[in-house]
């Protein structure tokens, strides 16, 4: 028997109860070993609740009992979860969290502390809830070189641009639905502004590269300013927008960014909608291979973290090591980096001549009246900022990922 404790019993803590209440014979199986939760932690009581009798308020009960082998954290946010997290492994005790925020701040320090300890930190439901991409970047995709992850990370996002791109309604009318349905936050910046994005694709970048990638340092940018119109473009275009993280390798650097983009129907992430998400990796030898599924959720999310829970149960005593050094990345400048982009401007065709001078050769697309569009060559970021802001009247601008 290997006795657990879970940290924090909300959204993701209540799932990995039900999880384990309603799959313990097939996850004992799996373990090798009979999973007993011996710990729950919380601030709050639950009367009448299956964890009554195992519900603790004080973390030291749990680091001080020498049988819990397995910690999980499901609390969220750095403060305290860090200084468990970390006190966990260093009593040699394994951790498996869904804690984004954790894993991109920390996590390759908490990785040193674990491997040191003979312990492991997993993290596999951080990104992509319940869709298998940490462990596979660690151990599968290992004979390749990583060229390029992105991915649709955010699925409060996704439904709004979905509902925005089939219906052709404005942004303010479907983040109420959203937030009706429970998919947004009364708050819904931290999706909405595209950061709860930005640490998923720091974690990716940090395991393809190996290095520590900030998420401060990557370039990020939510869907707040898109319009239907926008859409309306799109679909002149036979294009549709995503909010997309991306990270690509160049030469021997890497670049970072999190913005809506305009992509191809045909593009693997065009068919991904509503709240499903979706990480797309191209492989220097294997080429392209694309992970699907729920992105976030309670029961999605808590079997991810259980899966891990199992593969720690495995490898009590022993570290599986994961490619992270603490390390600092430095990303391409986002000056440097190039993209095509789709610029809606005011006035008529006939500025053309004027916006050729400043943006190069471009395409133009005109469908309503008193503006039109274009799309600009490859650019870098800085060449665009420079040319945009010599000419008036532009009204929007949009990534395009041919």
């Amino acid at each position: 028997m290997v006795n657990i404790a879970v940290l924090g019993y909300g959204t993701v803590g209540s799932g990995v109860v039900e999880v384990l209440r309603t799959n313990q014979e097939s996850i004992d199986n799996k373990a090798g070993e009979h999973i007993n939760l011996k710990y729950v932690l919380d601030l709050r009581e639950f009367p009448g609740d299956y964890i009554e009798n195992v519900l603790v308020h004080d973390y030291d009960v749990i680091l001080k009992d020498e049988d819990v082998k397995v910690v999980v954290e499901v609390m969220g946010g750095v403060n305290p979860a860090y200084s468990f997290v970390k006190s966990a492994l260093l009593a040699g005790k394994s951790v498996c969290t869904s804690n984004k925020e954790l894993v991109a701040k920390h996590g390759a320090e908490l990785l040193a502390i674990a491997a040191e300890h003979k312990a492991n930190f997993f993290f596999e439901a951080s990104v992509g809830g319940g869709i298998p991409i940490i462990r596979p970047l660690n151990q599968s995709l290992t004979a390749d070189e990583i060229l390029e992850i992105s991915g649709i990370l955010n699925g409060t996002t996704n439904f709004i641009l979905t509902k925005m791109d089939k219906e052709g309604v404005s942004y303010e009318e479907v983040l109420k639905e959203a937030q009706k349905l429970g998919y947004a936050e009364r708050n819904p910046e931290a999706d909405v502004e595209g950061y709860d994005a930005c640490r998923k694709i720091a974690i990716l970048s940090s395991l393809a590269c190996g290095k520590q990638v900030d998420y401060e340092d990557i370039y990020t940018e939510g869907i707040t300013k898109l319009t239907d119109l926008d859409f309306m473009y799109a679909k002149e275009m036979g294009l549709t927008i995503k909010l997309i993280g991306s990270a690509k390798k160049t030469g021997n650097r890497f670049s970072a960014m999190v913005s809506p983009k305009l992509i191809s129907n045909e593009h693997p992430l065009a068919g991904v909608n509503g709240v499903m998400n979706a990480i797309f990796v191209k492989g220097n030898v294997l080429g392209d291979v694309m992970f699907y599924g729920a992105g976030a959720g309670k029961l999605p999310t808590a079997s991810a973290v259980v899966s891990d829970v199992v593969d720690a149960v495995r490898h009590l005593g022993e570290n599986v090591e994961t490619k992270w050094s603490q390390e600092k990345l430095e990303l391409i400048p986002h000056d440097e980096v190039c993209s095509n982009f789709f610029v809606r401007i005011k006035g008529s065709l006939d500025r053309l001549p004027e916006i050729e001078e400043k943006f190069g050769t471009v395409d133009t697309i005109s469908i309503t009246e008193g503006e039109f569009g274009f799309i600009t060559g490859m650019m870098s970021e800085k060449a665009y900022a420079d040319a945009a802001a010599s000419t008036e009247g532009i009204i929007s601008m949009i990534r395009y990922e041919k």
